[in-house]
C-alpha cells in the first residue's frame, strides 16, 4: 500500500496555518465595542461581491420558549433569478437577561441544514446579542424552489431557567455582476443538493452508540461526475465533554466520564467506509465554567463550520443508475452526537449517463485507537496518565468516463489523533490536564481532460485544556480553569503545475478562570476571568483579514485590527 508522505505534505501546508496562529491582520466589518459586556468575536463576516443582493427573510423575531420547531415557507426571490454569485445566510439572535442554558440552534431549509451553532448563555443582568453568517452558495440548487423550512431552537422557560431567547433570520442572493454569467470567475457549483436529516422538514439524528447511523438512500442521475458530503456531528449530554472521558475501566476511580476520549466521524456508502470527518471539540458558552466565555465564546460555538468531505471517487458507483445508501455515524459515541449531512453533486451536462467505479479503498473499518493507562492508586490518592492515539493513512481512487474523457480521482489523507489526560484526585483535589491533537494532511489529485489539478490541504486543532478544583481546609473552594482551542488549515491548489489557490485561516480562543464556592456549595463568583480570540485569514492574491480580541472580568477590553496584514484588506 502507497501511503501519504504526512510529514513533508503536513510541513508544506499546515505550517502556514500553525504560523498563523499568533498573526493578525487588516481590518474588515465593524468592530465590538470596547467596555461592552455582551458576547463578540473577531469571526469575520462571508466574502461577498459588489451587486446588490435581494434579500428573502425566513422569519423574524420568533420565540424560543419551548422545544416545538418554528415552521416557515421559504421561496427564492423574484427579482434576482439565479444563478447566483453569492448566497449568504444571516441571523440575528438575542437572549434576556436571567438565567438559561445554552442551547442548540439550527435551520433547516427544504430538510437540508443551512445553520447550526448553540446559543450564548445570558448572566443576571446581562443579556446578549449575537450575529452569525453562513455562506450558502454551494446550496443555490436547493435555494432555487420554494422549499418548507424549520428553525429548532429548543428552550426551557419556568421559575428557574427565565431567559427567553429570540431571533430573525434571512438569506442574502447577490446576482452576477452585469453581462456576467455563471461560472466566470467562479467555480462551478453543484446540481443537486440532498440533505441527510431525521425527518422530511428536516432535525438531526441522534447517534447513541458507534453503531448508530443516520442513513438515507438516493436514486441518484445517471450522470454524477463529483460528489461531496457535508458533515457536522455535535457532541450533546454525556458526550459533551468527550475529550475528557477515559476509559470505562477507570471512569469510576478517575470520576470521569467513560468510554475513551477518542471520536471521529464516519462516512458509509451501501455499508462500506467512504471517508473520515474528525469530530471537532467545540466547547458550549456554559462549558466547564461559564465565565470563562464572557464576553469571547469559544472556537465556532455560536456557528459550527461542516466538515467537507469529498465522495468523488465514489461518482461512478452513484451514477449506475441503482439506489445507494449515504450513511454517517460517530465512533466511540457514548450518548449522544447530534449528526446531519448534506450530499452535493455535480453533474455531466453533456451526457445523460457516466460509467465509473472505484479503483482503490484502502480505508479501514476500525480506526484502531491505541490506549494506554498508566495509574497509581495509593492511599485514596490517583496519579498518573491516561493517553489514547489514533493514526489513519488510506487512498481512495476511482474514476469516470465523462462526456469530455476519463476523469481520475485520488485522494490520499493522513489522519493522525492524540489525547493525553494526566490525573492528581485525592479527597481535597482534583487536577486534571488535557493535551489533544487532530492533525488531518490530504492530497487530491485529478487527472482528465489533459489537465492534472492537485489540491493539498492541511488542518490542525489542537486543544489544551488545565482543570483544577482543590477543597480548602474551611470547607471552601475553588475551580481553577484554563482553555487553549484552536482551529488551523491551509490549502493549496494546482492546475498543471501552476498555483491557482492558497490561502490560510487560524481561529485560536484562549481563556482562564478562577472560580470561588462557599462552605455549601454555593457559587461566590469568578476571580479575574480573562479572555482573548485572535482570527487570521490570508490568500494567495494579498487578501488578508485579522482581529484580535481581549477581555477581562466579564467585559471586552480591546479590539486591534490589521496588526499583522501589513496594510492588506480582505475584499
Amino acid at each position: 500500500m502507497r501511503v501519504i508522505p504526512s510529514l513533508r505534505l503536513w510541513m508544506m501546508v499546515a505550517s502556514i496555518a500553525s504560523v498563523a496562529f499568533f498573526a493578525s491582520g487588516d481590518a474588515y466589518g465593524a468592530p465590538p465595542t470596547v467596555g461592552s459586556a455582551n458576547t463578540a468575536t473577531a469571526d469575520p463576516p462571508v466574502a461577498r461581491p459588489n451587486t446588490q443582493p435581494c434579500v428573502v427573510s425566513l422569519f423574524n423575531q420568533v420565540t424560543f420558549a419551548d422545544f416545538s420547531p418554528k415552521s416557515f415557507s421559504y421561496a427564492p426571490p423574484a427579482d434576482c433569478p439565479g444563478p447566483w454569485a453569492k448566497v449568504v445566510f444571516e441571523a440575528d439572535l438575542q437572549v434576556t437577561a436571567g438565567r438559561q442554558f445554552d442551547r442548540t440552534a439550527n435551520v433547516w431549509i427544504g430538510a437540508a441544514n443551512v445553520y447550526f451553532g448553540t446559543t450564548a448563555e445570558p448572566s443576571r443582568t446581562v443579556s446578549r446579542s449575537w450575529h452569525v453568517e453562513r455562506d450558502l452558495t454551494d446550496y443555490g440548487a436547493l435555494l432555487s424552489s420554494p422549499q418548507a423550512g424549520e428553525a429548532d431552537l429548543g428552550n426551557l422557560v419556568n421559575e428557574t431557567f427565565t431567559s427567553i431567547l429570540t431571533g430573525s433570520a434571512h438569506i442574502l442572493f447577490y446576482p452576477l455582476p452585469r453581462g456576467g454569467r455563471a461560472g466566470l470567475g467562479e467555480p462551478k457549483r453543484p446540481d443537486i443538493v440532498l440533505p441527510l436529516s431525521a425527518g422530511p422538514t428536516g432535525g438531526v439524528a441522534q447517534l447513541d452508540t458507534g453503531v448508530s447511523r443516520l442513513a438515507r438512500t438516493f436514486q441518484m442521475p445517471t450522470n454524477v461526475e463529483r460528489a461531496y458530503l457535508d458533515v457536522i456531528a455535535q457532541s450533546q449530554s454525556a458526550d459533551e465533554f468527550w475529550y475528557t472521558c477515559v476509559p470505562s475501566d477507570v471512569a469510576t476511580e478517575l470520576q470521569s466520564c467513560g468510554g475513551g476520549s477518542f471520536r471521529e466521524t464516519e462516512i458509509f456508502i451501501d455499508g462500506k467506509p467512504a471517508g473520515i470527518a474528525p469530530v471537532y471539540p467545540w466547547i458550549y458558552t456554559g462549558g466547564i465554567d461559564p465565565y470563562l466565555w464572557r464576553p469571547i465564546p469559544g472556537v465556532q460555538t455560536l456557528n459550527f463550520v461542516p466538515y467537507r468531505v469529498d465522495l468523488t471517487p465514489f461518482a461512478g458507483v452513484f451514477s449506475d443508475g441503482q439506489p445507494h445508501e449515504v450513511a454517517i455515524g460517530v465512533y466511540g459515541a457514548n450518548g449522544f452526537f447530534a449528526a446531519t449531512g448534506t450530499l452535493l453533486l455535480y453533474l455531466d451536462h453533456g451526457a445523460q449517463r457516466v460509467k465509473g467505479q472505484v479503483t482503490t479503498n484502502t480505508l479501514a473499518a476500525d480506526p484502531a485507537p491505541q490506549v494506554l493507562e498508566n495509574l497509581q492508586n495509593a492511599g485514596g490518592s490517583v496519579t498518573g496518565t491516561v493517553s489514547v492515539r489514533a493514526a489513519r493513512q488510506f487512498i481512495l481512487a476511482g474514476y469516470v468516463d465523462t462526456s469530455r474523457g476519463r476523469v481520475r480521482t485520488e485522494i490520499v489523507q493522513s489522519i493522525d489523533f492524540s489525547n493525553e489526560q494526566r490525573f492528581d484526585v485525592s479527597a481535597s483535589k482534583y487536577v486534571q490536564s488535557i493535551t489533544q491533537s487532530t492533525r488531518i494532511a490530504s492530497l487530491t489529485n485529478t487527472q482528465g481532460r489533459g489537465a492534472s489539478t492537485q489540491i493539498w490541504t492541511g488542518k490542525d486543532w489542537p486543544l489544551r485544556v488545565d482543570f483544577s478544583f482543590v477543597t480548602k481546609p474551611d470547607n471552601t473552594s475553588e475551580q481553577v480553569t484554563t482553555i487553549d482551542q484552536r482551529f488551523g488549515s491551509g490549502e493549496l491548489v494546482t492546475e498543471n503545475g501552476i498555483p491557482r489557490v492558497s490561502r490560510t485561516l487560524s481561529n485560536a480562543v484562549a481563556s482562564t478562570d478562577a472560580l470561588e464556592f462557599d462552605a455549601t456549595g454555593a457559587v461566590i463568583g469568578p476571580q479575574d476571568p480573562t479572555s482573548s480570540q485572535r482570527y487570521l485569514e490570508r490568500d494567495l492574491f494579498g487578501a488578508c483579514y485579522s482581529r484580535t480580541l481581549a477581555s477581562a472580568g466579564g467585559l471586552l477590553t480591546r479590539v486591534t485590527d490589521g496588526q499583522e496584514c501589513g496594510g492588506a484588506a480582505r475584499p
